[in-house]
């Protein structure tokens, strides 16, 4: 079940490690030396919204996320097609979200009502594919690029009981075995502890029963807080703000840099779906909030987007640690 849009095209560009580079696929592990040793929460990482949506089954039965009306007015065929325009929030596949450097994943996932067995899917108004599928594709990449490490965010739960979650457990820790990361002081996780552990997995679980799993990190230690509005200048208030009041130590931090449609939106921009409407003639500016960004202990961290590639916004967001070492060099001549 691929996206429809294509690959990234093989666009060269200058990356933070400062050499020329054909893709953003071993940017981690291109990095400098000196940003190894930096905590994970200092540095700069693209991040996808919603990063499952490039698939969403319009044959299924609406999602448990939805309100009944809803629900009942999805009997009709055009109601889903119309919330498909709404419901997918990026083109690329995971393998080409992480092929354009995309390091964090935003993932809400739920069991399908009625069905037989305890399977896990993701879910945005309808069902994508199988959670299942989407880690083991995940791995693949991991496997073939042992120095990349990524964030996997578990931060919304539908129709699922304890024995779902025990299910969807065992099958993570199946999917990346040794690769993940046990929970730790987060300012000990650097890149080069990461490797030296062969860890290149950090699962982030909003669920209570992360505690009973030393590789499930509890929510707590990745808030990312969400504007939800349809106004740019107030989205990137909001990211200044809460960039403001970031804890200094002791979590990763999310600045979603995204757009949410109001019910009246949808309304009035019914077939044009959320990427006409908000995310094409707002991405501009959005962007270059981005490139006025500083990573660090006071900066950015992971900052997410819809439609990852309608932009060079995973560079941007990698170009970002060169200034940490422009700062290195500053301090070293002080």
């Amino acid at each position: 079940m691929r996206s429809p849009a294509g690959k990234q095209g093989g666009r060269r560009r200058r990356g933070a490690a400062g050499a020329m580079a054909d893709s953003n696929a071993d940017w981690m592990g291109s990095l400098p030396a000196a940003l190894r040793s930096y905590p994970l929460s200092n540095l700069a990482i693209p991040g996808s919204h919603d990063s499952f949506s490039y698939w969403v089954d319009e044959k299924s039965p609406v999602g448990p996320d939805q309100a009944t009306a809803i629900k009942r007015l999805a009997r009709i065929s055009l109601v889903k097609k119309i919330m498909k325009k709404w419901s997918v929030t990026q083109n690329l596949t995971f393998k080409e979200q992480l092929e354009s450097g995309i390091r964090y994943f935003d993932l809400r996932v739920s069991s399908k009502p009625g069905e037989i067995g305890q399977e896990i899917y993701f879910i945005h108004g309808l069902f994508g594919i199988k959670v299942w599928d989407g880690l083991k594709e995940m791995n693949t990449f991991l496997e073939q690029h042992p120095k990349e490490v990524i964030f996997l965010d578990f931060n919304h739960f539908y129709a699922m009981d304890d024995n779902h979650h025990f299910f969807l457990i065992k099958r993570i820790r199946s999917a990346f075995g040794s690769k993940l990361c046990s929970v730790e002081c987060v300012e000990y996780v650097t890149l080069q502890y990461m490797w030296e552990n062969k860890y290149q997995v950090l699962i982030f679980y909003h669920y209570p029963l992360c505690q009973e799993y030393s590789f499930l990190w509890p929510g707590n230690k990745m808030p990312a807080p969400w504007a939800n509005t349809t106004n740019v200048r107030k989205l990137l208030q909001f990211l200044e703000t809460t960039l403001e009041e970031r804890s200094r130590y002791g979590t990763f931090h999310v600045s979603q840099a995204i757009l949410t449609p109001r019910v009246r939106t949808i309304a009035r921009n019914l077939v044009r779906g959320l990427k006409n409407t908000l995310v094409h003639r707002n991405l501009p500016m959005i962007l270059n909030w981005v490139k006025a960004q500083k990573p660090g202990v006071k900066g950015v961290n992971i900052i997410t987007s819809d439609f990852v590639e309608l932009v060079d916004f995973a560079a941007t967001v990698i170009a970002l640690n060169d200034l940490l070492l422009e700062e290195d060099e500053s301090a070293t001549k002080s």
